[in-house]
C-alpha cells in the first residue's frame, strides 16, 4: 500500500497485535523494541503485563518511571505514557489490554485501580508472562477464558481498589477532555479550549500541562490515535481512518499510528485478521 512502510524504521524492532475472535475489550500485544520512542499516547483500557528481558524507561502522571525485566507493568485506562528503552539492547515486553468493563466481568471487582506503574515482582511478573504466551497461543475459547480468569488473579493484590478522589480531573479540564473527544475531526484553538474551561488561553495553556503533563496538542492526538486504533479494528480503510480523525491525510496517519503504537495501520489491520 502506498505511503505504509513494510517495516519500522529500525530493523531491530517488532510489535504484534491480537485479538481473540470469541471475546471482546481485549487486545494482546508482545515486543521486542531497541530503537524507537513512542511518543505520548493512552489506551482506552487496563494495559497490564511484564517486561521480560532488558528495561523500559516512560514518562507516567508527571514521572519518569523505569522498568525493568521481571517487573509489572500496571497502567489505568486513558493515561497518557511514553516509552523508550533503558538498556542498549531494549527491552521484550507482553501487554494485556483490558478494558475496564471485562477486566470487572472476569474478576468480579469493580473500580480497579493500580496506584503504582510499575511493581518489582519477579515471581509474579514470570508467571504474567507465561500465561500471557499462552494467551497468545491458545486457539481454544474456554482455554482463553480461563487463562484469562488466572491472569487477573495473579495481578488482583496490585490493584488498590477504587480511583482515587485526587486522580480526577477538575471539572473544567474534564469539560476540555471531552470537548476534544467530541470534534476529534476538527481544527481547533487555543482560544476554544481556554473559553471551554472558562480561562485566558496561555494560563489554560499552562494549568492543563500542569495537570495532564502534556499539552493540548498532545491529548488531542493521543486522543486522535485511539479512537483511530477502534476504528481500524472495524475493518475501515486506513484513508477514511485518518479523514475521521482529523489528521491530515494517510501518510500523517501512518506517521503518527506508528510513533505511538510501534505497528503501521495496514500492519496493524492484518494483525486483527490472522
Amino acid at each position: 500500500m502506498q505511503g505504509v512502510p513494510a517495516s519500522f524504521d529500525f530493523p531491530t524492532d517488532s510489535a504484534e497485535f491480537r485479538h481473540p475472535a470469541h471475546r471482546g475489550g481485549v487486545e494482546l500485544y508482545r515486543a521486542h523494541i531497541v530503537r524507537h520512542a513512542f511518543e505520548p499516547h493512552a489506551h482506552a483500557a487496563f494495559g497490564l503485563g511484564a517486561i521480560e528481558q532488558g528495561a523500559e524507561r516512560f514518562r507516567l502522571r508527571g514521572a519518569e518511571h523505569l522498568a525493568a525485566a521481571g517487573s509489572l507493568v500496571l497502567m489505568n485506562p486513558d493515561e497518557l505514557h511514553t516509552g523508550r528503552a533503558e538498556t542498549e539492547g531494549g527491552w521484550r515486553y507482553r501487554m494485556i489490554y483490558l478494558d475496564a468493563e471485562v477486566a470487572a466481568e472476569i474478576s468480579g471487582e469493580r473500580d480497579w485501580w493500580f496506584a503504582d506503574a510499575v511493581a518489582a515482582d519477579a515471581s509474579t511478573a514470570r508467571r504474567v508472562t507465561a500465561l500471557l504466551d499462552r494467551l497468545w497461543q491458545t486457539a481454544s475459547p474456554l482455554a482463553f477464558d480461563s487463562l484469562l480468569s488466572d491472569l487477573l488473579l495473579q495481578l488482583a493484590p496490585h490493584a488498590r481498589g477504587r480511583r482515587p478522589e485526587r486522580a480526577e480531573a477538575p471539572p473544567r479540564f474534564a469539560r476540555v477532555v471531552d470537548f476534544l473527544q467530541a470534534h476529534l475531526d476538527q481544527r481547533l484553538t487555543l482560544e476554544q479550549l481556554a473559553a471551554v474551561a472558562g480561562l485566558s488561553p496561555f494560563h489554560f495553556l499552562r494549568r492543563f500541562r500542569a495537570h495532564y503533563d502534556a499539552t493540548p496538542q498532545q491529548m488531542l492526538m493521543a486522543l486522535r490515535l485511539q479512537q483511530a486504533k477502534q476504528l481500524l479494528g472495524t475493518g475501515m480503510a486506513p484513508a477514511e481512518v485518518a479523514a475521521a480523525c482529523g489528521l491530515a491525510d494517510q501518510a500523517h496517519l501512518t506517521r503518527a499510528f506508528a510513533q505511538r503504537y510501534a505497528v503501521t495501520p495496514a500492519r496493524y489491520q492484518r494483525q486483527l485478521r490472522g
